[in-house]
């Protein structure tokens, strides 16, 4: 069983931190429907949705990833590195504490989830302007004795390493070269983003399934020859706000 938390599209999304993109204006409510579609696709994928509410305070709320790493043995509730986003945490830490033990990420560390990508027991952290080296060394330090290792990688152009890639198999990856040094994958096989679609290294892996950007066709299609079974969702008004397909949701299997 799989449970996939989700978190509420802000009234104030259009008041979110920006880091690469202009701000232009978001419609709330075809977010919101975006949204709900999205979820309506981790349920037919087998996930349990569970969505959590969030404050008129929190405009990043929907990007829920950016709030834990979650592990079979633990759950890691980050710190995150805008300081306006750290209110979103105490919620999302009592979700995941009815099914996983939790530590903390302290000051000065400050790291977002979207920063972390998992593959098997191999944890690569991106040092963005986000995620710092105190808190790669404290996700060392609690992860060292549950056999993970834990790889510092470089992110350039994007906001965060999931921005550039992720993991689309157990050890095949979905990646824009362009913006990460491939060498820190060298152990895994690379799927490269079509040429004209430079965001599109960005996919939530559901069981056997990928949830991808409608926005990518080229990229969708190289998966899918691939191979790979894609579902397609649109993200447009969310990737307004810097956000993607993995960022709205946790999944925890059960």
């Amino acid at each position: 069983m799989l449970l996939a938390l989700t978190r509420d599209v802000s009234a104030r999304l259009g008041e979110c931190e920006l880091t690469h993109l202009a701000r232009v204006p978001i419609d709330v409510e075809r977010a919101r429907a975006q949204h709900d579609a999205y979820e309506a696709l981790l349920g037919r994928l087998g996930c349990r949705v569970e969505r959590l509410a969030a404050g008129p305070d929190m405009p990043d709320s929907v990007f829920i990833e950016d709030i834990a790493i979650v592990f079979d043995e633990l759950a890691i509730v980050t710190r995150p590195g805008a300081e306006s986003r750290r209110v979103e945490t105490a919620a999302v830490a009592d979700a995941l504490r009815r099914f996983r033990t939790l530590r903390f990420i302290e000051a000065p560390g400050t790291v977002d989830g979207g920063d972390v990508l998992v593959a098997g027991r191999r944890v690569f952290v991106g040092r963005s302007s986000r995620t710092n080296a105190a808190a790669v060394a404290q996700m060392r330090a609690i992860l060292a004795p549950h056999g993970y290792s834990v790889c510092e990688v470089a992110v350039e152009g994007c906001l965060h390493l999931k921005s550039a890639v992720t993991a689309i198999g157990d050890d095949v990856l979905l990646a824009n070269r362009a913006w990460i040094d491939p060498r820190a994958f060298a152990d895994c096989e690379i799927v490269d983003v079509d040429r004209d679609e430079p965001s599109a290294a960005n996919a939530v892996r559901v069981g056997g399934a990928l949830v991808f950007p409608s926005a990518f066709p080229k990229t969708a299609s190289r998966l899918a020859a691939r191979g790979f079974t894609v579902h397609t969702v649109d993200a447009s008004e969310l990737a307004k706000a810097e956000g993607a397909v993995t960022c709205c949701s946790l999944i925890v299997d059960l």
